[in-house]
């Protein structure tokens, strides 16, 4: 697939860095194509679940995070109006354990750090900043390389230029939820952050995911409602007064160490969430992955893992000589749960009424070994090779 031709990865995100990593791996050489000039990683915290480290770890990056990393103890699902634990799953060692590989939590811009020193110390990577890529044709490409490239990987996030040429392909959409982003430190956090533990507050049509920094001794705050299309770009940010109006609405009602949380804060940033609908992955000599391919809601924490496999697989199927659409029947397969299990806790963490109350029963009879069982599909996920 890749003899006579560049490999062209438009996006120097975590799903094309990693892209040329793996790449890389397989003896294959790329030019990563980035249009800014300095790579800043925007958002906060980021999950990574044993399913992502284990390829982070195949490209021998373990040490490196485990440097800007925290391996929570436990992962819990608390009532948001009276803090009582609903149910909890064991992470930490247990994690190692199970799934052999370890469940992280660290900022966005360390996991960048790590994948941009490894694509520069890789003699077979090639990072272009400051080339903009209005049009993600290959001839697009060909212009900016100065040669042909014989395969485009489309890495370039949910508005991806290089989705525009394929046909038939997803479209990016307004899901109908917005998230609140904030770090709040230790040190004025409620008591009931745990530096320890991921823990997901549940609420009537909301839920707060809260986990530990520590490299900034802070905690990454998420608080995900639904909300309305701003119809306009993904990262706008709404005046102080009205963002911080509609977050203290959204969470009328919850327990008070939460709410004045939230009144007290830091200015919360308002992010419309946007996913890609279904569609084609590939056309002639172009394929898509990660967010660029299938961008979903961060209700099961997949999106970096999903990219992450993504370009895993991805390298291993061009190092096989295989078809661009043997990949991407491959990872849709994959995928799909993964939305499914994103659209079910959905559903689960924002329920209301007697649903909400049938959840917490169902749930709080459940040993936490027996509910980390249910992860066993997502988190023990032994990718091609």
């Amino acid at each position: 697939m890749t003899q006579g031709g560049a490999v062209a990865i438009v996006g120097a995100g975590i799903a094309g860095l990693t892209a040329a990593l793996c790449l890389a791996r397989k003896g294959i050489a790329s030019d990563i194509l980035e249009q800014t000039l300095v790579l800043s990683e925007t958002g906060a915290g980021l999950q990574l679940s044993p399913n992502a480290t284990r390829i982070l770890g195949a490209l021998g990056l373990t040490p490196q995070l485990e440097q800007v990393w925290c391996e929570p103890a436990e992962i819990r699902l608390v009532n948001g109006n009276t803090f009582r634990t609903i149910a909890s799953v064991p992470a930490g060692s247990f994690a190692r354990h199970r799934w052999k590989a370890p469940y992280g939590v660290l900022h966005r811009a360390d996991l960048q750090k790590v994948l941009l020193a490894a694509v520069d110390a890789a003699p077979l990577c090639r990072l272009h900043l400051g080339l903009r890529i209005d049009d993600g044709s290959p001839d697009a490409m060909a212009h900016v390389l100065g040669k042909e490239p014989s395969l485009v990987i489309g890495a370039d996030g949910v508005w991806s230029k290089v989705r525009n040429h394929i046909q038939g392909s997803g479209k990016a959409r307004f899901s109908g939820n917005v998230a609140w982003r904030l770090t709040l430190s230790q040190a004025n956090a409620p008591a009931i952050f745990d530096a320890a533990t991921v823990s997901a507050f549940l609420g009537a049509g909301a839920h707060l995911v809260v986990y530990p920094l520590p490299r900034l001794h802070s905690f990454n705050v998420v608080a995900i409602t639904g909300g309305h299309d701003p119809k306009e770009t993904p990262d706008r940010v709404l005046p102080p007064d009205k963002t911080r109006k509609q977050l203290l609405a959204a969470f009328s009602g919850w327990h008070p160490e939460i709410v004045d949380m939230l009144r007290n804060a830091p200015e919360p940033t308002i992010w419309p969430l946007y996913e890609v609908s279904e569609g084609a992955w590939h056309h002639g000599g172009t394929v898509l992955i990660g967010d660029a391919a299938h961008a979903m809601m961060p209700f099961a924490a997949q999106g970096a893992a999903m990219a992450i496999e993504d370009a895993f697989e991805l390298a291993a199927f061009v190092a096989r000589g295989q078809s661009l659409a043997a990949f991407a029947d491959h990872r849709k397969a994959r995928v799909a749960p993964v939305r499914s299990r994103g659209a079910f806790n959905r559903f689960v963490y924002h329920a209301r009424g007697p649903v909400r109350f049938g959840r917490d029963l169902v749930l709080s009879l459940r040993r936490p070994e027996s509910l980390a069982a249910d992860f066993d599909w997502l988190y023990g996920y032994e990718p091609r090779d």
